[in-house]
């Protein structure tokens, strides 16, 4: 699994959006992920977590197979 694309803004903490990439059984499904985060109070909450409807084979990925991305 690994991260496609990740953003943010701010909320009472901050809200990360985040796209996912997992392959099971030579199928590559897409997620879409919303985290929001207060540091100061030690919370961490996943609010949504779904399956993109357009997932696809890895031969739709092209050169972004293997590419990993980080969040800081």
């Amino acid at each position: 699994m690994g991260i496609v694309s990740a953003n943010h803004h701010v909320v009472s903490g901050l809200m990360y959006h985040l796209k996912l990439k997992a392959s099971s059984g030579g199928q590559i499904n897409l997620y879409e992920a919303k985290v929001w985060v207060k540091p100061w109070l030690n919370f961490k909450s996943l609010e949504e977590f779904k399956r993109v409807e357009n997932s696809f084979t890895s031969a739709d990925l092209g050169a972004h197979i293997g590419k990993e991305y980080s969040i800081e």
